[in-house]
């Protein structure tokens, strides 16, 4: 079965009623135990229809843009592309992509807040208009290379909190957009709206009753220079769940939206939501490459008091995946997955103190700092949920990292709900095969449902 990263040849198995994402891991496992032990993910791109069609509930009428760096699979890519939404690209070689997939550039916004001239002059070629900026810097370069461009300013957000005060933050002031917006009018460039990213750790919601109103005011100051704006960019931070997608609309963004930016204001509000679409669309299998045993107090995190007995083992394990693959998000946030067991064990087992790091060596290289496991052996499998996000880009050959096959799936309900919708091109159409219940996933038992 094909899913190399780099192959857009690939293949969409359809799950047959008595079928399930569980079957297809325990199978690939099956298969990759004995030709391998490669990692690999299983992706369940149903979720993305079902995620698409609770966005359309509850979002109405916010056009969703997906940032391609989140995910940037062709199965993903092509999903989303026939469901109609747009693409957030933050450089060349992403917008390529989307355009290949044939995605009109109106589509795209160009969002890198630091682009290479020689890119901006790619976006102007290409007919990718919109781009954001926050900067007059940046504003002077988009001048002089596309000059066609529609910006959207770039505000800053109150959303800085402790997890977050190592990230680079973007954005500018409402005192710099005065200014910015006497350069653009000096350039003779366009300036049409206003985005604000809030990211999905912040809590606090008062942050966007502030990037809202803030936004008005850039508008109302915007008129005063003449420009015509009539799109605000809301950004991303928004999770794959309902409740959060709900209480974040209906009581925050929607009743904010009716007072600053009501219908007849002419304002067209998108976003940019990326882990909602992919986060849990993804499961990662990762194989147990080596193992130690190590002293406890080596192994608790500082501070953490020790309150185990001594005569237990500790263990730390080491899987043919890392934070230079698969974990790369790692390296700047908290893994959102726990590692769950594949193989089987009593409920009643002792579970012993354990690590995860990657393949390299490296003292960047951990997973899992401490976490509870049974016992378990070289050649054992773990899995990771929740992976679809921020693991599936451009990717480190660190240590000759070889990138994980994919499998894609869609169950028949899902399937069948495209049709229905009428928004499964031929195209796409030509990339699923049936998969029955006693899966096997060998070539010999493939199928075209398009033929």
């Amino acid at each position: 079965m094909k899913g190399f990263l780099e192959d857009a040849n690939y293949s969409i198995g359809l799950l047959d009623e008595g079928a399930t994402l569980a079957d297809v891991i325990d199978n690939c496992i099956y298969e990759h135990t004995h030709t391998g032990k490669k990692a690999f993910f299983v992706g369940d791109l149903g979720k993305l229809v079902r995620n698409n069609i609770q966005w359309q509930n509850v979002m109405a009428p916010i056009k969703p843009f997906y940032p391609v760096r989140c995910n940037s699979t062709p199965g993903v890519l092509e999903i989303l592309g026939t469901l109609g939404i747009g693409f957030a690209c933050s450089s060349k070689s992403e917008m390529a992509l989307v355009q290949d997939l044939g995605i009109s550039p109106e589509n795209i916004i160009y969002t890198n807040p630091c682009k290479q001239a020689s890119q901006i002059k790619y976006a102007a070629k290409a007919g990718v208009n919109i781009m954001t900026c926050d900067n007059d810097v940046e504003l002077k370069k988009i001048s002089r290379n596309h000059p066609n461009a529609k910006l959207l300013l770039h505000i800053a957000t109150e959303d800085i909190t402790a997890d977050e005060e190592m990230n680079m933050k973007f954005g500018t002031t409402l005192k710099n957009c005065r200014h910015l917006m006497e350069c653009a009018k000096e350039l003779g460039v366009q300036i049409i709206g206003v985005k604000f990213h809030i990211s999905s750790s912040c809590k606090d919601l008062q942050t966007y009753i502030h990037a809202i109103s803030d936004a008005r005011c850039v508008f109302d100051m915007a008129e005063e220079f003449g420009f015509k704006m009539n799109m605000l960019d809301i950004g991303g931070g928004f999770t794959g769940s309902e409740l959060q997608l709900e209480e974040v609309v209906n009581h925050v963004i929607r009743p904010l939206l009716d007072v600053y930016f009501p219908k007849e204001s002419g304002v067209n509000v998108i976003a940019e939501p990326g882990c909602y679409y992919v986060s849990s669309a993804f499961t990662l299998a990762v194989n147990i490459i080596a193992k130690k045993t190590v002293e406890y107090d080596k192994l608790l995190p500082s501070g953490v008091e020790q309150t185990r007995n001594d005569d237990e083992p500790v263990f730390t394990y080491y899987i043919n995946d890392g934070v230079y693959g698969s974990f790369a998000s790692k390296l700047s946030e908290k893994l959102n997955t726990i590692p769950e067991v594949h193989k089987k064990y009593k409920e009643d087992e002792p579970l012993f103190a354990s690590s995860l790091w990657g393949p390299s060596c490296d003292e960047l290289d951990q997973i899992v700092e401490n976490c509870l496991l049974p016992e378990l052996s070289v050649g054992d499998w773990l899995i990771f949920d929740n992976m679809g996000s921020g693991t599936l880009g451009e990717q480190s050959t660190f240590n000759d990292y070889q990138r994980p096959l994919i499998y894609y799936m869609m169950s028949f309900s899902d399937w069948d709900e495209m049709q229905d919708a009428g928004i499964a091109s031929d195209t796409l159409m030509k990339n699923f095969f049936f998969v029955p219940s006693c899966i096997q996933l060998g070539p010999e038992d493939r199928f075209s449902t398009a033929a």
